[in-house]
């Protein structure tokens, strides 16, 4: 086996990706190129014992820190019935923001119990459905939903958290920043005090605590401080005026994860250590009984546990110019980079160790100028029929895939210990036309 130490990029791959003699990608024990051929291309991979040890650590980092935690994995990172199903067994909550999602997770009998619901324009079906499961938690996310909330529960008692928008920047891409003044997201500050006294008053309403989610992808820790600090000073306002001591703070998620060499965030050690001191310091100035934290990471733990495969087909020379490497794949099952920005690291999976001769820009098949993969990168000589494996594809490439140009979305595996499951097939023409009507 080749070490880490010889192929930097191997540190954005799954936990236990290794390189075997052939010099082909290993990811849990299997070869990647020989997945390619048994399951074709593109071809999703979850590392299984990375997503285990990554919802372990989550857990573990922060109830050693602060006891009364529950990690709540949010769904809409990747949220198949196997994903869904790993997370139960985990003892993780689920964070939902869809009836879709919610239905998913009631498939695989996730307790209702542990199932929190925001979103910021829920249905009225989504919500009766919420509240006839016995979610946990429906997160309310602005006064036209508290109202529609109010009137669908009747004479059930629903458990609910008040989203607040904090107006804190959380220093991220505009599209994944939902914390600020200018946002889709929660109630704004002017409307705090309407939705607590409304909730307050409403007989069917428990308010259980407040909720806050300021963003993805965030490196700094200086955001979550200071939302930490306004929420919690607002708790204490109602606590003075309402009398009511919250018991339930949600923080949201958002901690950034490492998609290139140059940027790696903190540890999840870190995270825990500023986040518990910053509440328990503050509910300790404030005179706050410390209320049940919730988190919610998604992208943190299933991001570097996936792995996309395709196939290279055309190349595309232009000299002085560019040199584009096609592959079977692309914006259909990830559109990541042309939706944001996004940039990733790839590896050639049949030659991994192979010195890299130039660089070249990673496009897909799709009928688009803009369907590119990555914009620019360092790679070996590629030639037609090599397998890319594109690091970091657990989160959001999925959930995100479409069926554009009319193609099927790709087959998924979980690998443990050199054994590979299906967890999803590639769809099938039939599949593309099943609700069709001529």
């Amino acid at each position: 086996m080749t070490g880490r130490q010889d192929i930097p990029r191997l540190v954005l791959f799954p936990q236990t990706a290794e390189v075997n003699q052939k010099d082909h990608l290993v990811i849990g024990g299997c070869d990647a190129v020989a997945l390619a051929e048994e399951f074709g291309t593109p071809l999703y991979v979850f590392d299984e014992v990375g997503l285990r040890r990554r919802c372990a650590e989550f857990t573990t980092e922060f109830r050693q820190r602060y006891p009364d935690t529950t990690v709540c994995y949010s769904a809409k990172a990747f949220s198949t019935k196997a994903m869904l199903q790993l997370v139960k067994e985990e003892g993780l909550d689920l964070d939902v923001v869809s009836g879709g999602e919610l239905g998913i997770a009631l498939s695989v009998d996730f307790p209702a119990e542990r199932i929190h619901f925001p979103g910021n324009n829920k249905s009225a079906e989504e919500l009766e459905t919420a509240i006839q499961c016995g979610i946990g938690h429906i997160v309310v996310d602005n006064p036209y939903e508290l109202d529609m909330l109010r009137e669908i529960a009747g004479n059930r008692k629903v458990n609910i958290l008040l989203r607040l928008s904090p107006g804190i920047d959380p220093h991220t891409h505009r599209y994944n920043t939902t914390g600020t003044v200018d946002s889709k997201f929660g109630f704004t500050r002017s409307t705090w005090d309407e939705a607590v006294a409304t909730a307050l008053a409403a007989p069917n309403l428990n308010v259980d605590g407040l909720h806050f989610h300021i963003g993805s992808g965030i490196f700094e820790m200086e955001p979550y401080e200071k939302a930490i600090e306004v929420v919690l000073e607002y708790a204490a306002a109602i606590k003075q005026k309402h009398h009511l001591e919250i018991r339930v703070l949600s923080i949201g998620g958002g901690f950034g994860v490492q998609y290139t060499l140059e940027e790696a965030p903190p540890p999840i050690a870190t995270w825990a250590e500023v986040i518990v001191n910053k509440i328990t310091s503050q509910c300790r100035e404030l005179e706050l009984s410390l209320p049940k934290l919730i988190i919610e990471p998604g992208r943190a733990i299933v991001a570097r546990a996936g792995v996309a495969l395709y196939r290279v087909g055309v190349i595309k020379d232009i000299p002085n110019v560019r040199c584009y490497v096609c592959v079977d794949g692309g914006m259909g099952d990830n559109i990541r980079q042309p939706m944001y920005g996004a940039r990733q690291e790839a590896l050639v999976a049949n030659r991994v160790a192979a010195r890299e001769t130039g660089k070249v820009t990673v496009a897909g098949k799709y009928c688009e100028q803009g369907d590119i993969l990555i914009e620019e990168i360092s790679l070996p000589a590629v030639k037609a029929g090599d397998i890319l494996a594109l690091a970091d594809g657990g989160a959001y490439c999925v959930p995100l895939q479409s069926n554009y140009n009319a193609s099927p979305r790709p087959a998924i595996v979980f690998v443990r210990e050199g054994k590979a499951r299906l967890i999803r097939c590639r769809e099938t023409l039939q599949d593309l036309t099943r609700c069709d009507i001529v």
